[in-house]
């Protein structure tokens, strides 16, 4: 069974042929382009880490297939304590990366897709959950990287993917026969592809029968005959390519690395398909997948959060200001949004159950509710950040400037902090602060695993407020409160009754 490191991870990368377009020229190797080194070093240190004995307890867990160690970016959750280990794993490579580390999609499209394929065979007497077990042991027995692909471009989204002019903008079945199916169309916004070492498909909506070519899951080597990339722009990305001290995270990526998908014709044979038009469990995978997903923010954006508080304080003492009341009063209330954000994950995992398949689920509701968080909460810290560091986040000269003698010395001048701090270093954490909050990331926060429409409406309906009402109403008075009648001995219209009586001869 292997176990990659850092660098094998990347040396497995230059065998994969893609076919990936950037800036309008197609790119020769994902390993050799500038533009991709940051999300590749940060998708390795995922396996970096699973060999560091300080963290190979969150960082790996136990095959239940077989028994082995497996990095836990491949494992499927058979136990509260594997729902909490990952969130405390989403947490430390938050902080150790001050990015998204691209993984996250993946490990949640297996959990998803191991639990919903159990229950299209359990019902449907289909094969797919044994076509999908033997997927799995592929990726662990190899350790790869699988990208999660839901998102569809989505066209007119007043109509059915049936419904739309171009039938492209949804992922669809256009032929099936002995071997396996032929699927078109495309998939949008996803994280950490281009580096990946297989697709992972599902559905991106419920789905009715006249949809139900747009039911279908299944894997695929990312360098598949048929499959195009073309790999996203994010803000500031160009900088990378200008200078380390102007990137702000120079070691690691802005944000996931997304690209959009093209399947044109893409054969995939039938042991690696998963869903081939059971329309009816489009919706509940979609909404298992969108609750492991939506747990994980509570864990990557609070390790963010760490980092960039940890930034903040950093701005502030390098200008003496770190003890000032109202410094103290801002980072202790982004402290505090991050540690309500980190329970509320650890809330949606100790809440887990158990599935029919054996595997964990996280708590739906609490999951949505920690995304709706999020993508509230992400927004506020990080404009305290920004309030902390000031204007020179967003009006510091370029690293070209900086080292301009004709102009070096009179800009080190207007940006020296305290005695003793080093202004380079000053340099080195403004852009840092501006790259985490001011930059790509935010949209991310708000708009990754859905956006917050999508958590409320699957709040709304997991809210019982029909339980809620009827709780007001046995309080009220309204309805019989059983509990009460067996306190007193007596039907609380007899209590009330009697105590009335009482009342007038009080």
């Amino acid at each position: 069974m292997t176990l990659m490191n850092g660098k094998e991870y990347i040396d497995s990368l230059r065998k994969l042929n893609l076919d990936v377009y950037f800036m309008g020229e197609k790119i020769q190797n994902v390993v050799d382009e500038p533009m991709f080194l940051p999300h590749i070093h940060t998708a390795a240190l995922t396996y970096e880490l699973a060999h560091d004995p300080q963290y190979e307890d969150i960082m790996t867990a136990t095959s239940h297939l077989t028994g082995e160690r497996i990095n836990r970016f491949t494992h499927i959750h058979h136990s509260i304590d594997d729902l909490v280990k990952k969130m405390r794993m989403m947490r430390l490579l938050g902080q150790k990366t001050g990015t998204c580390f691209q993984r996250c999609v993946g490990f949640d499209a297996l959990n998803a897709l191991y639990i919903s394929t159990y229950e299209m065979d359990e019902k449907l007497g289909t094969h797919y959950h044994d076509n999908f077990k033997k997927f799995l042991m592929h990726v662990q027995k190899n350790d790869l990287m699988s990208a999660g692909a839901m998102t569809d471009p989505r066209g007119d989204r007043s109509k059915r993917p049936s419904e739309q002019k171009n039938p492209n903008v949804y992922l669809r079945i256009v032929e099936r026969n002995n071997e396996g199916i032929v699927v078109n169309g495309s998939k949008a916004h996803i994280t950490g592809v281009i580096n990946s070492h297989e697709i992972i498909a599902m559905p991106t909506r419920a789905l009715g029968e006249q949809d139900a070519d747009y039911a279908v899951a299944f894997a695929t080597p990312v360098d598949t005959k048929g499959i195009r990339y073309i790999f996203s722009r994010q803000t500031n990305d160009s900088r990378r390519l200008e200078s380390p001290l102007d990137a702000g995270n120079p070691k690691y990526a802005i944000v996931g690395g997304e690209a959009i998908i093209i399947f044109d014709h893409v054969f995939i044979p039938w042991e690696r398909v998963f869903m081939a038009g059971e329309h009816e469990f489009a919706g509940n995978l979609v909404e298992t997948f969108a609750g492991f997903h939506r747990s994980n923010y509570g864990g990557c954006k609070v390790g963010l959060a760490d980092v960039v508080i940890g930034a903040s304080h950093w701005v502030a003492d390098a200008h003496g200001v770190a003890k000032v009341s109202h410094i103290v009063d801002k980072l202790t209330d982004m402290i505090g949004m991050a540690e309500t954000c980190w329970s509320c994950s650890l809330a949606c995992s100790y809440e887990g159950s158990k599935t029919t398949s054996g595997a964990y689920n996280i708590n739906p509701m609490l999951a949505n509710v920690t995304k709706l968080n999020i993508t509230r909460l992400v927004y506020e810290w990080m404009r305290l950040a920004q309030d902390i560091a000031g204007g020179k986040i967003i009006t510091l000269p370029s690293e070209s400037d900086i080292n301009n003698p004709e102009i070096r010395d009179v800009l080190m001048e207007c940006f020296t902090g305290k005695e003793g701090v080093d202004v380079n270093d000053i340099f080195k954490m403004l852009r840092l602060v501006e790259n985490m909050a001011v930059g790509a990331g935010l949209p991310e926060a708000m708009h990754g695993a859905g956006s917050p429409a999508a958590q409320k409406i699957m709040i709304a309906r997991r809210s019982g407020i029909d339980k809620k009402r009827e709780l007001a109403e046995t309080i009220a008075g309204i309805k019989e409160d059983e509990n009460f009648e067996k306190i007193v001995g007596m039907t609380e219209k007899k209590y009330w009754d009697e105590y009335k009586e009482k009342c007038k001869s009080c």
